[in-house]
């Protein structure tokens, strides 16, 4: 992972590390898998922990988060509603005007390539609204 220099950056990191360790099982290496996938598709995300425990991804906004439970890892993608999703990854929460998810479940392999393009859309439409938030100030 891409060392940073704030020590909330260093907490949230060292805490996803904790996770995946406690985990111990599928779980725990999927949460792994998909993280360095996240980090090796855009190498400038900060990672969080937020909601008491929740794994977050950001750039420009919330990329993901990366949820656990006994059956699944979710990985929900706050404008995943919006974002192009060629490959049909998109397997959850798809009923949502805003969000989209992923579930993976035991032995699931997820199309590295795929995600790795999911994560880049993801980041370009936050920094998209970024954007369009700047210039809606920007005119006033």
């Amino acid at each position: 992972m891409k060392p940073t220099s704030d020590p909330d950056d260093e907490g949230a990191s060292a805490n996803i590390t904790r996770r995946i360790q406690e985990l111990g099982d599928w779980r725990g290496e999927t949460l792994a898998h998909v993280r360095q996938l996240i980090h090796d598709a855009d190498p400038d995300i900060q990672e969080e922990w937020k909601w008491r425990g929740t794994p977050v991804w950001s750039h420009d906004g919330i990329v993901c988060t990366g949820e656990s439970y006994k059956q699944v890892v979710k990985l929900t993608f706050a404008r995943g509603a919006s974002i192009k999703d060629p490959k049909k990854l998109f397997n959850s929460s798809l009923e949502g005007s805003t969000r989209r998810a992923i579930d993976l479940r035991e032995a699931e392999k997820i199309n590295e390539g795929a995600f790795r393009q999911l994560i880049r859309n993801a980041v370009a439409a936050n920094c998209t609204a970024l954007a369009q938030r700047a210039a809606k100030k920007k005119k006033k």
